[in-house]
């Protein structure tokens, strides 16, 4: 029966529900969306090209383990957590001897992959370059087309797209930036791959001169294992997954080949995993919070007609059932077409991700029947229960209570809102409190949002005293304003409740907005001055490509000058990620100042370490303690801690010697070579001439390309929130669009008692304005309260970084939705004969 009754209210009053549809539409398209994203990080597939012709592939651990137990109440629980690693792991050389001797092997391939860059002038077209032995051709298959294989160390093999792009034939020669100084090499030969290849360059030399670029004796990269004729892969897997028992090696078949030939793919799966939760945990408190306060805004618009419903002995229950069943039939339209165009806006949102860098192109976008199921089911239960919020004050009351307040609204909000209210505001100031302690990133970020959302809603809650108490302050200016200005104030005073539904989504507009701005800029900027505070050196050298060579640092020290190799990786204290970075001890104090708080660099070695003060706070270190970690490529160390340092924003909190490091990265090249000297820039030049793509800057120029680094970074950050930004703007012009349209008779009755078209548009135009002061007021308190917070956990300073401009562009952005949100539908309103109007109304 109240179905019935509810899909025929939905199909006489569709213009009334178009806003809660739109609502809803949106908030299913960005959680359908954002569960795309989420998708794809844990079943993303990654093709294997490199090991298309492998059945079977042996690689190293990736991972860092730990296993904990626990025994409570006679019971014994054992949990077992890992983590990826920074860098490419690699494999025992020895190996290959135990793989051959297994049942239904053929061929055993040692594989070794290690950094290799053609130094052309039209680059890779944005591939990945890498250099094999020529021997391991065969696990794609690489075949010449032209030429012969490599035999001499300067020998080369190049793949058909380079030598295309390149315009490279036999007998050219190619200079190469591997792992040592760049080498010229006479091409031999050109291959192609019998198998699709679109994601990386390869480089073929002989096995003598590919095991001295690997830089790892001993090792491999992995093992390509071929069956014999008719041999199954799975049998055969399961016969290495035996020969292997007792080694951490790993055997892989099918799509498992894909992350372990590409690193960053199977890396990105976790990022993409943890960034589409947080979009998508932030997506659905935004959209509760919208849904919300327009369906309590539609609610409100029909407080008469539900009244009567009431006074005709319509009993509490039923009125619910009948908000209900209408949130429902609106939120299975609007649920299924947002859930439906949420697909291709993941898709969008993937592309967008590959292009600048965050996502590897080789992780393919995955869309399954799972994400829009979820949208469209919590989209039905958020309109549900936001139905069920909405109508708690209609079913509460009397029906007389009822009839009255549908002319009136009530003198005061429900204490039971007031409650929650500042229950609310209670629980944000905690959580701002939280912030001031939390001093890594992964920590404080979703904090920082949450923060911004609860505050928000507390403002929803308490809306209508905050709109009393802003007329009391504005009501002297509104009146100095004329007509317009006294009917507004009038309007703000009796219409409270109404007001603070456009309060509030413009409240976290401007707040939100803000914080995703400038809570980045925030690290970024105490990062950059920590970075200039500390770099002492005259010049910096940075490379164009993948690195500056250990050769270019000798040629400089060969002259005299103290040259500081600065490599970058990230090592794991137990499970804990940290940012890390080696550099030469000789003659550090020079050119770097970590400002030392205890201990000394002067006592860092390959067998010490130097820690920022979170790392030693967070793991009770000083000098002279004992650290266990593991490096990026997986191998355990445990070194003596020498020093602890301030800066750790702007160095990484690991600081080891450069040899220790250099030889457990995938990219053993100087990010920079800090350089103390009394030569000029030209003499440095003319010292690294023989070295192709090197930059000789000054502090000041390196840290504008850092500068420029950094908003790389922050345009990912904007892109991963601009979704919600962007749903929160439509809010703020679906809820005025709603707000204005409903008061066509007031509008009317303003007319015909003697108010000109313009006065009630002028009228309009101030509440809006004062709305909008009010809200501009809110969202920036409790911005600048949120990012105060983040930086004094961060940084240590109460100093969060705001640019004047962009937050005028983000307010004057917000009024300018607001306006043009209430002037068209105003002027719409407005057009309707005010007598016709006026009677219309009455006839509900």
């Amino acid at each position: 029966m109240m179905l019935r009754y509810a899909l025929k209210t939905v199909r006489a009053r569709k213009a009334g529900f178009l806003g809660a549809f739109l609502a809803l539409l949106c908030a299913a398209a960005l959680i359908s969306a954002c569960g795309t994203l989420l998708d794809t990080g844990l079943r993303g597939t990654i093709r294997t090209e490199r090991y298309a012709a492998t059945p079977v592939v042996v690689s190293a651990d990736q991972y860092v383990h730990r296993t904990t137990v626990k025994h409570k109440h006679g019971k014994t629980k054992v949990k077992h957590k890992a983590k990826p690693i920074a860098e490419r792991a690699w494999l025992p050389a020895g190996l290959e001897a135990g793989l051959a001797r297994t049942p239904g092997v053929a061929r055993v391939v040692p594989e070794l992959t290690f950094l290799a860059q053609p130094l052309t002038a039209g680059g890779t077209g944005g591939r990945t370059a890498y250099g094999h032995a020529w021997e391991s051709a065969v696990l794609t298959p690489y075949r010449l087309v032209t030429g012969s294989a490599p035999q001499a160390g300067t020998d080369l093999v190049v793949d058909r797209d380079l030598a295309a792009r390149a315009r490279l034939r036999p007998g050219d020669t190619l200079t190469v930036q591997s792992t040592q100084a760049p080498r010229a090499y006479r091409i031999t030969g050109i291959a192609a791959p019998a198998t699709d290849v679109r994601h990386q360059t390869a480089l073929f030399f002989s096995a003598a001169e590919a095991r001295r670029l690997a830089a790892h004796p001993g090792q491999v990269t992995a093992f390509g294992v071929l069956p014999t004729p008719g041999t199954d892969p799975e049998r055969l897997k399961q016969a290495v997954t035996r020969t292997l028992r007792g080694t951490t090696a790993q055997v892989s078949t099918g799509d498992a080949r894909g992350p372990v030939e590409f690193l960053d793919a199977a890396a990105a799966r976790v990022r993409l995993v943890s960034m589409g939760g947080a979009m998508g945990g932030t997506s659905l408190l935004v959209a509760v919070l919208v849904v919300v306060g327009t369906f309590a805004l539609t609610v409100q618009q029909r407080h008469r007609e539900l009244a009567l419903l009431r006074a005709i002995a319509a009993t509490p229950g039923q009125i619910r059932r009948l908000l209900g069943r209408e949130a429902l039939v609106i939120g299975a339209a609007a649920g299924t077409l947002g859930a439906l165009l949420g697909l291709p806006l993941g898709a969008w949102l993937h592309t967008r991700f590959v292009a600048l860098g965050a996502v590897p192109a080789a992780l393919q976008h995955t869309t399954g029947v799972v994400p829009p199921c979820a949208a469209l089911a919590a989209t039905l239960a958020g309109a549900w229960a936001a139905a069920r919020v909405a109508s708690r004050r209609i079913t509460r009351i009397r029906p007389t209570e009822a009839l009255a307040e549908s002319r009136v609204e009530p003198a005061r909000p429900a204490r039971g809102r007031i409650a929650a209210g500042l229950l609310l505001l209670a629980g944000g100031a905690v959580l701002v409190v939280l912030l001031t302690s939390l001093r890594t990133e992964p920590a404080s970020t979703p904090v920082t949002f949450l923060a911004v959302v609860v505050l928000a809603t507390s403002v929803a809650l308490l809306g209508p005293l905050l709109v009393r108490a802003a007329v009391l302050l504005l009501a002297g200016p509104l009146r100095l304003t004329g007509h317009g200005g006294r009917l507004a104030t009038a309007n703000l005073r009796g219409n409270a409740a109404r007001m603070a539904s456009v309060v509030t989504p413009l409240t976290l507009l401007i707040g939100m907005t803000c914080t995703v701005l400038f809570v980045q800029a925030t690290l970024d900027d105490a990062a950059r001055a920590q970075a200039r505070a500390g770099i002492t050196a005259d010049w910096v050298v940075a490379a164009r490509g993948p690195g500056v060579p250990a050769a270019a640092a000798r040629q400089l020290r060969a002259h005299h000058d103290t040259a500081t190799e600065v490599v970058r990786t990230t090592v794991r204290i137990g499970l804990d990620k940290y940012p890390a970075q080696g550099v030469t001890p000789g003659g550090l104090a020079r050119t770097w100042d970590p400002e030392v708080t205890a201990g000394s660099l002067g006592r860092l070695t390959g067998r010490t370490v130097a820690v920022s003060e979170v790392a030693a706070d967070q793991h009770h270190l000083r000098p002279g303690s004992t650290l266990k970690l593991t490096l990026g490529d997986g191998t355990p160390a445990t070194l003596t801690v020498a020093a602890v340092y301030a800066r750790g924003l702007g160095f990484g909190d690991l600081t080891f010697a450069h040899d220790l490091v250099s030889h457990h990265v995938d990219n053993p090249l100087a990010s920079s070579v800090l350089v103390s000297t009394a030569r000029t820039h030209a003499q440095l030049a003319t010292t690294l001439r023989e070295f192709p793509g090197l930059e000789i800057l000054s502090p000041t120029a390196a840290d504008s390309i850092r500068a420029h680094r950094q908003q790389d970074n922050a345009e990912v950050n904007l892109l991963a929130m601009g979704l919600v930004l962007a749903f929160t703007a439509i809010a703020v012009v679906n809820t005025l669009a709603m707000s204005v349209a409903d008061r066509v008779r007031e509008f009317a009755l303003l007319r015909l008692a003697g108010a000109t078209r313009r006065q009630v548009l002028r009228m309009l135009r101030t509440e809006v304005l004062s709305v909008l002061t009010l809200a501009t007021a809110l969202g920036s308190g409790i911005a600048l309260a949120v990012l105060t917070a983040f930086s004094v956990g961060m940084t240590g300073r109460a100093a969060p970084t705001v640019t004047p401009l962009l937050y005028v562009t983000v307010v004057a952005t917000a009024g300018l939705l607001a306006l043009v949100a209430s002037a068209l539908p105003g002027r719409v309103a407005l057009r309707v004969p005010a007598v016709t109007a006026a009677t219309a109304k009455d006839q509900v």
